[in-house]
């Protein structure tokens, strides 16, 4: 009898409880809900007018897109301390909890964080910056974003490429906008019986009739190589980037049609099949 008196006695404590906790809980749960929406929404706003300020101002292009992922990760770190402490959670508490979760987490995305350091890298030493074309980690292409953790690059073919901040920030880059101008360098091989002198001044001509190849500092031609069935000359001209390639297909195109013109012989590996019965 006493076992179910003390059974009745618990449910009746347990209920009264209950009443007492639910009322609050069911406030903080709503509290904390309302918070995070709101939240999001002047999180949304904000992200907003930092981006139409740095639109406005006049900064580099690749800090702004750093300065605004970071911004928006450290605002919705903060709406989720705002939540977690709404539903209860003491601030000392929170306080070792974000430690241990850090310390794992930490250990557990290790190249997050070296990736976030390479970015910070990547912005203070500007080995390239938005815009650029560069060849890197095995990609060549024009850099469109760097984030906080990587760097998006638009390829020849328009895809996008995505590589980790650490990575870039450790191997080496090239930067073909880092000056105003490029060299090209053109091999073409002649035949043995062609007149070297000839085809030299044909492309030094066809650099001079070219606009878009700069005069000074003046196109070379040399004699590279003796092989094994061709005269190999190398040609050297200068343009800006923003002609180099238009230059350099054009010379490609044109040293074939004159060099036909002229009698000059492009060699090309040939197979002569003999008649077993002949």
């Amino acid at each position: 009898m006493n076992i179910i008196n003390d059974y009745e006695n618990n449910i009746t404590n347990a209920q009264e409880w209950a009443w007492e906790i639910l009322p609050g809980l069911a406030k903080s749960i709503v509290t904390a809900v309302l918070i995070f929406i709101i939240g999001l929404w002047i999180i949304r706003l904000i992200n907003r007018m930092v981006k139409k300020f740095f639109d406005k101002a006049d900064y580099d292009p690749s800090l702004e897109t750093f300065l605004q992922s970071f911004i928006s990760i450290g605002l919705k770190f903060m709406l989720f301390v705002l939540v977690i402490t709404q539903l209860g959670v003491q601030s000392s508490s929170l306080v070792a909890i974000i430690g241990a979760a850090g310390l794992a987490v930490g250990l557990a995305l290790q190249g997050s964080l070296a990736n976030f350091a390479g970015g910070v890298l990547l912005l203070v030493f500007k080995p390239f910056k938005v815009g650029d074309f560069i060849s890197a980690q095995g990609v060549d292409g024009t850099v469109r974003e760097i984030t906080i953790f990587t760097t998006k690059l638009s390829t020849f073919g328009n895809q996008i490429a995505i590589i980790p901040n650490g990575e870039l920030s450790n191997n080496n880059i090239i930067n073909y906008n880092a000056q105003d101008t490029r060299r090209d360098k053109i091999a073409v091989g002649i035949g043995y019986g062609s007149n070297i002198k000839l085809a030299k001044d044909i492309l030094l001509q066809i650099c001079e009739d070219n606009t878009n190849i700069l005069k000074d500092p003046a196109p070379e031609v040399y004699v590279a190589e003796l092989g094994d069935s061709s005269v190999n000359l190398s040609l050297r001209f200068w343009a800006t980037n923003e002609v180099f390639w238009a230059a350099h297909f054009h010379v490609m195109e044109e040293l074939k049609n004159r060099f036909d013109a002229s009698g000059i012989e492009i060699p090309f590996p040939q197979r002569v099949i003999h008649d077993a019965k002949s």
